[in-house]
């Protein structure tokens, strides 16, 4: 696992990503901030709607960002031109296997596309070579470099998706849901995969997904979403054992321990109500209408993300004790 002194390689500030919409903008990411740092795997978890995606989107440039900044090694990369000569270094891995390889080109040609536009190879005999040490990257037999995306598995063309992500040496890697297309059965080895390639080759990872149990499993630290906000982020364990915000102790009694005693003796935390509108106007702390220790206080003003404990960060004012005394609810 890494250490924050090595200082991070990747900082999202104040990212905003707006949409418009017939009534008013939709917000899908509306003010987020974190840093990841060399050589860890920061975990990125939600529902679904929270903006995990986008975020992922925004900070390599397939969607353009309304406002705030990304840092690649302290270099903007909301200038086109810096963006644009950082690139090999920012790669990303889609969620769906099926629809991000294009199933007209083989696999090889897929693979091997990163290093012709870049032009990282001379010749076609240092291209195969190239392309051919890939699939062995990433458990892949060379001699399917041939086939098309349709003559594979899912788990095999996630492994596709991957090595042409590798192919420009990459310092950061954004994992979009990287194995919630698979079967169960294949999802463990890709996960495996990911975590030999990050210790051999020295990456550093965002991970985005929706099922904690997952992230846990491959993350030093995880940061929460809600409605295009980080509401809380914290160390792994410290985050699955001591959690500050409501929302993501309703998430994790969501996760099944593999123990029967233990999981019967657990209380579900139901989360009432929808998600509000990204374009709507919220008054106050944004997931107070679903939360169930509201207070007066959580309709009036929103709770900035704070760190209440070290290394860990909550957008919640009942998160600080003396606020939660005042309040009459207990504090956490």
């Amino acid at each position: 696992m890494s250490s924050a002194t090595q200082g991070p390689l990747l900082v999202v500030e104040g990212l905003k990503v707006h949409f418009p919409g017939a009534a008013g903008p939709v917000k899908a990411v509306d003010g987020v901030s974190f840093a990841v740092y060399r050589g860890e795997t920061l975990g990125l978890v939600g529902e679904s709607g929270s903006g995990k995606s986008t975020t992922a989107r925004a900070i390599v440039g397939l969607v353009p960002m309304t406002a705030g900044h990304v840092r690649l090694d302290g270099k903007d990369l909301a200038d086109r031109g810096t963006l644009k000569a950082l690139r090999p270094r920012l790669q990303m891995v889609f969620q769906d296997p099926y629809a991000s390889l294009n199933p007209r080109m083989t696999a090889g040609s897929i693979v091997g596309e990163p290093l012709v536009v870049h032009q990282r190879v001379d010749g076609r005999a240092a291209l195969d070579a190239a392309v051919c040490r890939l699939f062995e990257t990433v458990g892949l037999d060379p001699a399917m470099r041939r086939r098309y995306p349709h003559e594979f598995s899912g788990g095999q063309r996630q492994r596709i998706g991957l090595a042409r992500a590798l192919a420009l040496e990459p310092a950061v890697v954004l994992l979009d849901e990287p194995v919630s297309a698979l079967d169960v059965s294949v999802q463990a080895q890709v996960l495996n995969l990911l975590e030999d390639l990050r210790r051999k080759l020295g990456l550093t990872y965002l991970f985005i997904a929706h099922n904690l149990g997952v992230v846990r499993h491959v993350s030093d630290r995880i940061a929460v979403m809600y409605l295009g906000r980080i509401v809380e982020i914290a160390p792994s364990e410290r985050l699955f054992a001591e959690p500050l915000h409501p929302y993501t102790e309703a998430l994790l009694s969501a996760v099944p321990v593999p123990d029967p005693e233990v999981e019967a003796k657990r209380t579900r935390i139901p989360l009432d109500g929808e998600i509000p509108s990204p374009s709507a106007t919220i008054v106050g702390c944004p997931f107070r209408s679903r939360c169930r220790k509201a207070v007066a206080h959580c309709a009036v003003e929103a709770p900035a993300l704070v760190e209440h404990r070290p290394g860990q960060w909550a957008a919640c004012f009942l998160a600080d004790p003396a606020f939660a005394a005042s309040a009459g609810a207990p504090a956490r």
